[in-house]
């Protein structure tokens, strides 16, 4: 290994964001890199300079190799940090930086190579002696013979893509029924995702914990490991919440991942920061998965346990120098819980958002720690990930780290865009995470489609809202007619009342408010609920202070259009003005058309003119934010025009088929 100066950040958002600090505090100069859609995002501006990729697509800018090495030479960077995601985990990039004399910040290309495609991984662990879960790891890709294979192991059976990860490629299997059809699916999923559309089986662990060993390697030979972290807490594969240490694990079973982790990267002759994934079973009994080549997502809360910068380690080891320290002189303090934010929409099954954030407001306080990529007034686009930060809390223990979490949450603002912050709350205050007894099926066991669906903000929350929409636009009618602000509470009868209808996705609630004092209201939302009393005590174009039945607060909100987002006391909730508005023709898709839910991309059309389709029935494919979306038929009918071609880009709202109903 060689000395660098200048590191090029060959990622975006958050984790290009941590790169950078990381590698300006020990001195090195930083070279951001970014798509059309990245021009004015906060990882531009962090850098010492930055050099333009292409449009926006990820097949345009961050995954094109040349433009990344061009990049490195146009900007006389001499290493580069490729982050996670994109070409962190791609041997060929690795090799295209060695081949520029660039420093590859992570392991070596052949390791990357092995360790990507999980077939041969798995195999390189079973010669080492690592537990692996049985399954299929043949060559032979033909599904019957995958079925046949399976029906051997026995379900419940996962399919998995060899390449890649993330959840992409993945489907658990029950019935042997169903076999053909998740194996069809996956291999599409996986083709698109990662190119390659190879996969293994293996037999499912029911009530498996996913536990995870952070190691790091030096080309010196030596190898640690940093403990491990619980990542069980999943939805669709994807981790939601990951901890440091793991309830389940004492220290003689850390002892013992931990070393099977150490043989796994020993056995590759491993490079840099790695993880070694495991299921642990109920027995205490764990079984290898997957090496990730790369920074975590969640590496912050093993720095926050361990004290230690990862970020500095790699560029440590990729100078060179040895490992800061040896195993027997590492040691875990307290405990550390990270949550993802993302841009998605909980009560329409976690659909991705997009859109312009108007209110930004990241939590503070002892232990707690923001990773995010957020700026007020910038664009969420279709084009990448849903996550957009990470919030994580230290503590002396579990118990303080997940409260002062919470805390966090709470008091984080993120306004314009739906996102799952509110139900990152009610997974950390559920009594059973609070236990620490959880695993993988934690999210489908106590968080039901339905119930999460059904969700609704409560009484007062409402009324808040009724209030900030009728005061935000007394607000403005006064100054738009330039009357004095006494105006806001005349009134000529105690009787006169303003009605208001506000609206929450399909639900509908008519409120009446009434003047009762300067700037204070009573608000009847009907149904024999109680009225609220509500007094301003302060109203800006972002945020009011209020008494309402004796208890003062404070409240964050944010209008576009008809639209008001209003976050306070622990919740945000996004209502809509539909007083001046005609009433609902139904639900959306209940006419037959079908629009896009957002920007993105054609992967497949099902149907053409002419078709009789059923209610249900799969019409296209639309890719979105890394994603794969089965967009239904909402109703029985016949096809009657289709509007896109796969491959096509279409944006939000945009007309792509159209249903005739029958009856």
């Amino acid at each position: 290994m060689s000395k660098f100066k200048k590191v090029l950040i060959a990622n975006r958002g958050e984790i290009a964001l941590r790169v950078i600090r990381g590698a300006k505090r020990m001195g090195y100069s930083t070279v951001a890199v970014y798509s059309d859609a990245d021009r004015d995002a906060a990882h531009v501006w962090a850098a010492d300079e930055a050099v333009r990729l292409g449009p926006a697509p990820v097949g345009e800018s961050y995954l094109v190799i040349d433009k990344m090495i061009e990049a490195a030479r146009a900007s006389g960077a001499d290493a580069v940090h490729p982050g996670y995601g994109f070409l962190a985990e791609n041997a060929g990039f690795a090799r295209a930086c060695e081949s520029a004399g660039l420093v590859f910040i992570g392991p070596t290309p052949d390791a990357i190579d092995l360790m990507g495609n999980k077939r041969a991984a798995k195999l390189r662990m079973i010669e080492a002696g690592v537990p692996c879960v049985p399954g299929y790891e043949g060559e032979d890709q033909e599904d019957d013979t995958l079925i046949a294979r399976a029906r051997e192991i026995g379900c419940p059976i996962m399919v998995k893509a060899s390449a890649g990860g993330g959840g992409r490629g993945m489907r658990l299997v029950a019935d042997e029924a169903k076999l053909a059809e998740a194996i069809k699916s996956a291999r599409s999923e996986a083709q698109n995702a990662f190119g390659s559309s190879e996969l293994i089986l293996e037999k499912a662990v029911i009530n498996a914990r996913h536990v995870e060993i952070q190691v790091f390697a030096d080309t010196h030979g030596n190898v640690i490991h940093l403990g491990e972290r619980d990542c069980s807490v999943q939805r669709r594969h994807q981790k939601v919440v990951e901890e440091a240490p793991s309830p389940a694990v004492d220290e003689a079973l850390r002892d013992k991942m931990g070393q099977a982790a150490v043989e796994a990267a020993q056995a590759i002759k491993y490079r840099g920061a790695g993880t070694v994934e495991f299921l642990l079973d109920t027995s205490g009994e764990f079984y290898f998965m997957e090496m990730n080549t790369r920074l975590q997502v969640e590496h912050p809360v093993t720095e926050l346990v361990t004290g230690q910068d990862l970020v500095e380690w790699q560029l440590r080891v990729a100078e060179g120098e040895t490992l800061p320290m040896a195993q027997a002189d590492l040691q875990m303090k307290g405990h550390a819980i990270e949550v993802r934010l993302c841009a998605e929409d909980p009560e329409q099954d976690f659909l991705p958002q997009t859109g312009k954030v108007l209110r930004w407001h990241e939590p503070q306080g002892d232990g707690i720690r923001v990773d995010h990529c957020l700026q007020e007034g910038g664009e969420i686009s279709p084009f990448y990930d849903s996550m957009q930060g990470k919030l994580i809390a230290w503590g002396p223990n579990r118990y303080v780290a997940r409260c002062r979490l919470i805390k966090a949450l709470e008091e984080c603002v993120l306004l314009g865009v739906v996102s799952n912050k509110d139900f990152l709350v009610r997974i950390l205050n559920h009594e059973a995470f609070a236990a620490g007894d959880f695993d993988t099926k934690f999210i489908d066991r106590y968080f039901p489609r339905d119930e999460i669906e059904a969700a609704l903000p409560g009484l007062r929350h409402r009324a808040l809202a009724a209030v900030a929409m009728y005061h935000r636009d007394a607000t403005a009618l006064r100054s738009d007619q330039g009357l004095s602000e006494s105006f806001m509470s005349w009134r000529n009868s105690n009787a006169v009342s303003y009605q208001l209808k506000i609206g929450h996705g399909e639900n509908l609630w008519e409120c009446a408010i009434r003047a009762t004092g300067p700037c204070a209201y009573e608000v009847d939302l009907g149904d024999k609920e109680e009225k609220q009393h509500i007094t301003l005590t302060s109203f800006s174009d972002h945020e009011f202070h209020y008494v309402c039945e004796g208890v003062q607060g404070s409240a964050d909100y944010a209008g576009a259009g008809n639209l008001l987002w209003l976050s306070c006391e622990g919740e945000t909730w996004v209502y809509s003005d539909k007083t001046l508005l005609p009433p609902d023709a139904g639900a959306e898709g209940s006419d037959g058309r079908i629009l896009a839910s957002m920007d993105g991309k054609i992967l497949a059309v099902n149907v053409q003119p002419g078709d009789s389709i059923s209610k249900g029935e799969t019409v296209l494919v639309l890719e979105a934010m890394k994603m794969e979306f089965q967009v239904a038929a909402a109703v029985d009918g016949i096809v009657e025009e289709v509007g896109v071609s796969a491959g096509d880009q279409v944006k939000a709202r945009q007309l792509m088929a159209a249903i005739k109903p029958v009856e």
